[in-house]
This record gives structure tokens, C-alpha cells and sequence, in this order.
């Protein structure tokens, strides 16, 4: 089965600030700021939404298929996902416009300071998936160029896929009334406790209305869990205790994957959301978004070891 996975492809590259921005900021000229930062050094890790899900995916036995783009300084994120088994064949490239890149530099205090170039992301990837089949595939559309979250939806929908609507960080960016519309073609809506409330405020729905037009919305919500709620009420899925847990990034693409996995299974949605909450275990115990791993038999344990078989 064809797992179409939308969104963006990105180039994280994080620096280390030694000392505290606020050392270096003088409060009274905060209308004409003009500083530096020397930085320890700079590591460049592969990241985006679309990549980050794919690779979780690659890890659970799936060969997913991104649809995104990317600019002319692809061919390094294409060697690891030629390594990973990821097919290439959807990513659009823009020849005149770099990967979408983000600079996150962070000081001793943990405060940062992140610029974002959108890059290749400003272009849709123009994928033509008209003669998407239902029985032949399962989407997410995640945070990426807005046009092809929009259009991708309705295209699944038009086609009968089931198709989660996933809006994360591009939703400061929607118009509400198609914000709104978008959910209403999905299967699922998922987002953190934060941006469902951003959802909400935005279409103005409250959860009951949006389960009008959604059959099921997952929210994660950090180190409580996740909630999966339909018409036959809501239930709680606790997160694996991860006592090494060093960084957070990423661990929501871990989750989706999981969560797709699961559900391609044929399991039941809170098995699958189970599924998504043992890759985000796996995936905050390592700093960067696609530098973990585990094997097949790691993960089944850790799922069985502490939710059971089959969800019992």
C-alpha cells in the first residue's frame, strides 16, 4: 500500500551559543539591535515534516512516499533516504531556491533564537494524484507549502483516502474559513494541546462541532499522553516513561508515524496511537530529529511491555 506523506523537507542547523543572549542585549536599545553571537560550532541535521515522518515509517518496514520539495542542495538528504529505502521519485526540485532551512541558535539558558528560510518550501509539489485508489493508499498531509496541504486534502477526499490533516505550525499562516473547510475533507484531525486550541480559536468550533466534520481527532499532549477522541467519547493514551529522554524534536513526526503504521495494520485507533507513543519514546532519547534508531523486535517489546497485546 502507497503511504503518501506531505509536507516539508528541511535542513536544521542548530548552533550552540556559551553564555546567555541576554548578556549581549542591551534593554534600552532594543528598537536598534545590532549583535553577534560566536558560536561553538554548527551541526547540520536532516529534518521537515515530510522527511521526519517518512523515516519513522522507513524504521517500521514501510517504503513511504514524500511529497514535498526541495532546492538544488538535495543531494545529501537524497543519499540517506536512498539508504533508507525511501523512494525519491515525488520530490519536486527547484533549481533556483535552496532546501528550506532553519538556524537555531540556543545559549546556556536554553533561550533561541531561530531564522527560517522557506526556501524550495514557498513552491508546491505539484503531485498528480488523481487516480489515488482507497484501497491502494493511506495519506497525512503535515505542515509544509499550504497550497498543497489545501489541495492534497481535497484530492483524497474526492478520491475516498483516508487522509490525516495535520497543520501544526502552518497554522498561523490559514485563512479560517479554509482552515475549517480542510478539516471537513479529512479522516482525522491530529495536532499538540497547543495548536488545537489555535485550531479552535481560529474556526471558532468547539471540539463537538469539529467532530461534526472530522471522524476522529488525535491531540497529543507532551509527557500526558494523547487523547484520540470520536462520537463514542475519549480516551487517554499514556506516554512510555523515558527516563533518557534528551530532546523533544521530532518526537511528534515519531508519534505520526507510528499512529500510520498502526492503522495500516488494521488496528484499532487507540493501538495505533499506542504504536505512534513507543516511536516518540525512541525518538526523544536522542538529540535531531532522524539520528535514533530501533529495530522491528525493540519496538514490539516496548509496545507489549507496556501497553500489551493488542492494546489489552
Amino acid at each position: 500500500m502507497d503511504i503518501l506523506v506531505s509536507g516539508s523537507m528541511a535542513y536544521d542547523r542548530v548552533m550552540d551559543f556559551p553564555g546567555r543572549f541576554s548578556d549581549h542585549i542591551m534593554a534600552d536599545k532594543l528598537d536598534m539591535i545590532n549583535v553577534s553571537f560566536t558560536v561553538n560550532g554548527l551541526k547540520e541535521n536532516l529534518g521537515g515534516t515530510a522527511g521526519n515522518i517518512a523515516y519513522v515509517l522507513s524504521l517500521l518496514g514501510e517504503t513511504p512516499r514524500i511529497l514535498a520539495t526541495m532546492g538544488h542542495d538535495y543531494h545529501q538528504y537524497f543519499r540517506w533516504l536512498e539508504q533508507k529505502g525511501i523512494s525519491t521519485g515525488d520530490i519536486r526540485i527547484i533549481p533556483e531556491e535552496l532546501t528550506a532551512s532553519a538556524y537555531i541558535t540556543t545559549d546556556e539558558g536554553d533561550n533561541q533564537i531561530t531564522g527560517f528560510n522557506p526556501g524550495a518550501m514557498k513552491y508546491p509539489s505539484l503531485c498528480d494524484l488523481t487516480k489515488a485508489r482507497p484501497a491502494d493508499c493511506m495519506a497525512i498531509a503535515a505542515p509544509g507549502n499550504l497550497q498543497d496541504m489545501a489541495d492534497y486534502v481535497t484530492t483524497y477526499q474526492e478520491n475516498g483516502v483516508f487522509c490525516i490533516f495535520d497543520p501544526g505550525q502552518s497554522l498561523p499562516i490559514w485563512d479560517s474559513a479554509e482552515l475549517a473547510a480542510t478539516i471537513s475533507k479529512a479522516s482525522m484531525l491530529i495536532s499538540n494541546d497547543y495548536e488545537f486550541g489555535l485550531i479552535k480559536n481560529a474556526t471558532g468550533l468547539s471540539e463537538d462541532q469539529l467532530l461534526e466534520s472530522v471522524d476522529t481527532i488525535v491531540t497529543t499532549k507532551a509527557e500526558l499522553g494523547c487523547d484520540v477522541t470520536t462520537a463514542a467519547g475519549k480516551l487517554t493514551v499514556p506516554v512510555v516513561p523515558t527516563p533518557g529522554a534528551v530532546d523533544p524534536t521530532g518526537a511528534g513526526d515519531a508519534f505520526r508515524g507510528g499512529l500510520i503504521k498502526g492503522l495500516l495494520e488494521g488496528n484499532s485507533v487507540e493501538r495505533a496511537a499506542q504504536m505512534g507513543t513507543v516511536c516518540s519514546h525512541f525518538a526523544v532519547q536522542t538529540y535531531g530529529t532522524q539520528e535514533y534508531s530501533f529495530t522491528i523486535d525493540e519496538f514490539n517489546a516496548t509496545l507489549e511491555n507496556h501497553f500489551g497485546k493488542g492494546g489489552d
